[in-house]
């Protein structure tokens, strides 16, 4: 075991993919909508009603209905993303980087066929996961449900904005059938899960709560970055949208995951104030080589950074504050809608 842990979400900081989404796409007809339209009433749901015991990332549970219909199996999931994997620029690089120096996990909110898929792409431990866990074979629905889902389907995909015919769909209809047995058995890591899986690895890896770095993109990350915050780890928005950089420290925006590996390795060998130091240095430095070569930045990981950068367009590294936020949140869903598609960029 290392001296501390980092963590980081799947999709944004590693891959390009929303599995569920380019899953609904692929396998249901108007999918692609049915699915940002979920996804706009999740959020919905997190950040405006607050819904007791509603975790973000829930998508991931109303739509699932929606693949039964679609006679979806867990071989689906399994062969769809093992071939529709996309990764964010030097995403290999880092966590090969990181797996000599660091306790490493990836703490996601998507399906584990995803995940143990990108485990194996990463060549990353899958014990070293967490995830969603859903067994598609064990969700059946009658007939009659059958034509109900697929009524439900055209009603939301005609009312984009009706929210309480959606809370009537979700929330007392599904409910009554018995579908629903099954998926309300299954745990979200989005949000609070995620959270607890930190406090899991913390009590795994025997460290501090001080002595973790923490990476997200979307608002399932928001209570871990808090978390990580709040207790003086490092807290890091990667491409995020506004959720993120609401509660983390430090924003990056980057299409290389080099840039994350240069924050570890300063974190590996010092601490958090020196990581801050640099990142002040970082945006008024006239000589960034000498700058690497002062925090005594892993060789490989300068090697790769200035191979990936050519001196003129270096990735944004700040420290978010009031001042900089809304410029921060242009930039950073310009570069997250830019290498993800607008579709899966604008999702929350």
């Amino acid at each position: 075991m290392f001296e501390k842990s980092f963590i980081t979400d799947c999709e944004g900081p590693l891959t390009l993919n929303d599995n569920a989404f380019e899953l609904s796409a692929n396998f249901i007809e108007n999918g692609d909508e049915l699915f940002k339209i979920l996804s706009l009433y999740d959020d919905y749901l997190v950040d405006v009603v607050k819904k007791e015991g509603y975790k973000a990332g829930n998508t991931l549970k109303l739509i699932l209905p929606f693949f039964v219909s679609e006679n979806l199996s867990n071989d689906d999931l399994i062969d769809f993303s093992q071939n529709h994997i996309f990764a964010v620029n030097d995403s290999k690089f880092l966590l090969s980087y990181l797996k000599k120096a660091m306790n490493t996990y990836i703490v996601s909110t998507s399906y584990g066929q995803y995940i143990e898929a990108i485990s194996n792409y990463m060549e990353l431990p899958f014990e070293n996961t967490f995830y969603t866990k859903v067994n598609l074979d064990n969700l059946t629905l009658t007939n009659e449900e059958l034509e109900k889902i697929n009524e439900f389907k055209e009603l939301i995909l005609d009312n984009p904005d009706d929210y309480e015919l959606f809370d009537r769909i979700f929330f007392s209809e599904i409910t009554e059938m018995g579908i629903y047995e099954e998926i309300k058995k299954i745990d979200v890591v989005g949000g609070e899960g995620k959270k607890l899986a930190i406090d899991e690895i913390i009590e795994r890896d025997g460290i501090n709560v001080n002595e973790i770095l923490y990476i997200g993109d979307s608002i399932t990350d928001v209570e871990p970055l808090d978390f990580a915050r709040k207790n003086n780890g490092i807290s890091i928005s990667f491409n995020g949208n506004e959720y993120p950089l609401r509660v983390a420290e430090i924003a990056i925006v980057s299409p290389s995951a080099v840039t994350t590996a240069v924050i570890a390795s300063i974190y590996i060998n010092t601490d958090k104030n020196n990581v801050l130091k640099f990142i002040d240095d970082y945006n008024v430095s006239k000589d960034m080589e000498n700058l690497f070569d002062g925090y005594e930045i892993d060789s490989e990981v300068k090697k790769e950074f200035f191979s990936t950068f050519d001196g003129k367009d270096y990735p944004i590294i700040q420290i978010i504050s009031d001042d900089n936020y809304e410029d921060i949140l242009k930039v950073s869903k310009e570069m997250r809608n830019n290498i993800r598609g607008e579709d899966i960029g604008g999702l929350g």
